[in-house]
């Protein structure tokens, strides 16, 4: 049992169900899944990188490793920023799994160092320039007629070959998901680094690299510059070398030798009826910061 991916779906649908959200959230699906080629070799190719991880806030309130869910520190439009140093980028913000994971490691959610290392290599041509932020909207709309379109203007400006998108939460898997088939579909090849490989084939992308690790580490274990490096290094043969959409590849990288970790996240049996009404109102709490910053942001 513990040794199949968590079936984030099902979890997801009873946990806020029990939570008394009686609507349960329509995942996107197609049938159709875009595919564009690599345009030539990998070590020819510019590639980039899209997060969904948040730049630092300093008036935002608690972001660093460990920090509860902060709604605050969420951010609403896609953005770009270069890719010099090393860029202070956060995910305090999303639902990663906070129970197996504390957000210590930059390098586990956001591959940078390891995509520059791979350019020094000369694994891959170049690099662009700047990296780009995705938001993390429940609105499939709003991602696929904003979003969508303004990621595409800033990798066709920077004239982006290929693109590695790593989302961190389970509404970051399906962002990250309808922003590549965009991608593709605009000729720019795509694959998607992730977590929950039941939502991303269930919305269809066209290529995939699933990691079997807690959400947030999508990249790699933490303090484990082997397992990033690895990680990224099987995203970058799949980029290269699938044929046809819906190719999923799965690191070969492991959390650990005790799949129990697996049982935790949004378990709703595993969690007290005391519990489940704290989540309830830290919920309610967070979705009213959300939208008074979404709305602030918007004016």
């Amino acid at each position: 049992m513990h040794d199949s991916p968590i079936p984030y779906l099902d979890r997801i649908r009873n946990y806020y169900l029990t939570l008394g959200y009686e609507k349960p959230y329509q995942w996107a699906k197609f049938d159709h899944v875009p595919f564009f080629p690599l345009p030539g070799p990998l070590d020819q190719c510019r590639i980039g990188l899209v997060t969904t991880a948040a730049p630092f806030q300093p008036n935002a309130g608690d972001q660093g490793p460990g920090a509860d869910y902060n709604a605050a520190a969420k951010f609403y439009s896609v953005y770009a920023m270069p890719i010099e140093g090393q860029p202070d980028v956060r995910i305090s913000h999303v639902g990663y799994d906070r129970k197996h994971t504390t957000a210590t490691d930059v390098n586990t959610w956001f591959p940078l160092q390891q995509l520059k290392l791979a350019q020094q290599r000369g694994e891959i041509g170049s690099l662009s320039k700047r990296f780009y932020g995705l938001p993390t909207n429940r609105s499939q709309a709003t991602t696929l007629e904003r979003d969508c379109l303004e990621l595409l203007t800033l990798v066709k400006q920077d004239k982006v070959d290929a693109i590695v998108l790593v989302p961190n939460c389970p509404v970051c898997h399906q962002s990250c998901s309808l922003a590549a088939r965009h991608l593709e579909q605009n000729e720019v090849a795509t694959v998607v680094m992730g977590c929950a490989r039941d939502i991303v084939e269930h919305i269809g992308v066209p290529r995939f690299l699933f990691s079997d690790l807690p959400l947030g580490n999508a990249a790699g274990k933490p303090g484990d510059p082997h397992s990033q490096r690895q990680t990224l290094a099987t995203a970058l043969r799949l980029l290269g070398t699938a044929t046809q959409p819906r190719t999923t590849m799965q690191s070969p990288v492991q959390w650990s030798k005790n799949n129990s970790w697996k049982q935790d996240f949004y378990n709703i049996e595993q969690m007290s009826s005391a519990e489940i009404a704290k989540l309830r109102e830290d919920f309610d709490s967070q979705k009213a910061i959300a939208r008074l910053k979404r709305n602030q942001q918007d004016l």
